[in-house]
């Protein structure tokens, strides 16, 4: 079930503007529901308004704009009714574009569409091949759109199973000195795939499916000796899978299996003496049908702007240029 967003607006400072939104026995507020598609009311000097989370958004912009227009000049009932079809109309074809590429809608209600080109190049392939790389920076959606699509292919019941995989790699400690038991020792090399499935689904639910095995999320190294039947896969920071357990990973995929393998190999932390099993796949995997590669740049970066600028800079430093931005 798609979760509910609510947004809320007072208008007790706005005088009259107030009476002219909701109008004569709320029949504004009633109009709007019905072009918006959501569920409106008014509590005391409050407009309030419940439903998919674009929507209320969308509401919520058309009612901040009609204050504004409202502080320089009236407008009957029917002018405002009018105004409300005419933006409702035009936003919400751009909502059913959204919608038709809609991956999946996450338990607070939020879409998750591809934002950029590399993104839908992206999709794409993970609908029409076996196992498909998306190599990039950080910030790129690689990772939280396989996921969104692992969950979609369960929802739809292409898959059985969901599998969240990572390698494990000693960044300065050996993992058999750290504190506690195995499942404690691993947890923060998962955890941002714990982060982007509880950003998707909710918490309680979630649990539940990795508790009945439904969602499995585990080191590389637990996927050795496994055939993967029935399942999407997924296999991230990949760059620092080693030769041997990138060859490993691959073989253990089984019929009916999707993967999907992401990395950068400008952030390999392996030890010098070990070489990038992500690297080597680029080299020996091209051209084999059934798999493809997408690269993603820095132009693809969705989170806030400033990670954008940041790679950028470190680019630019890295090859010896002006770092000042």
């Amino acid at each position: 079930m798609v979760g509910i967003y609510e947004e809320r607006i007072d208008l007790r400072s706005y005088d009259d503007r107030f009476y002219a939104i909701v109008g004569h026995g709320d029949e504004n507020l009633r109009y709007f529901s019905q072009v918006f598609g959501v569920r409106i009311v008014a509590r005391g000097t409050q407009v309030i308004a419940k439903g998919e989370e674009e929507r209320v958004k969308l509401f919520f912009k058309f009612i901040r704009d009609l204050l504004e227009i409202l502080k320089g000049k009236s407008l009957t009932p029917e002018e405002i009714r009018d105004r409300a079809k005419e933006y409702a109309q035009k936003k919400m074809e751009e909502i059913k574009e959204e919608e038709k590429q809609t991956i999946l809608i996450t338990h607070r209600g939020k879409r998750i569409v591809p934002k950029t080109t590399t993104q839908k190049l992206y999709v794409d392939a993970i609908l029409n091949n076996d196992i498909v790389f998306g190599i990039g920076p950080a910030g790129t959606g690689k990772t939280y759109l396989a996921m969104a699509m692992a969950l979609a292919h369960l929802k739809e019941g292409k898959v059985n199973k969901i599998i969240l995989t990572r390698p494990a790699v000693e960044a300065g400690e050996k993992l058999g000195f750290l504190p506690g038991g195995i499942a404690e020792k691993v947890d923060p090399y998962l955890r941002p795939l714990y982060d982007a499935l509880y950003d998707m689904v909710d918490y309680d639910k979630a649990s539940y499916m990795i508790e009945r095995n439904v969602i499995e999320i585990a080191p590389l190294a637990f996927m050795r000796g496994r055939t993967l039947n029935d399942a999407f896969i997924i296999l991230d920071e990949a760059q620092n899978a080693t030769r041997d357990q990138m060859k490993m990973f691959l073989t253990r995929i089984g019929f009916n299996s999707k993967v999907v393998i992401t990395g950068d190999i400008t952030q390999i932390d392996l030890p010098k003496k070990e070489h990038s099993g992500l690297l080597e796949a680029v080299k020996v995997l091209q051209g084999i049908e059934g798999i493809s590669f997408v690269w993603f740049k820095e132009t693809d970066v969705v989170r806030h702007p400033i990670v954008a600028k940041i790679i950028n800079a470190y680019e630019r430093y890295e090859r010896g240029g002006d770092s000042k931005g």
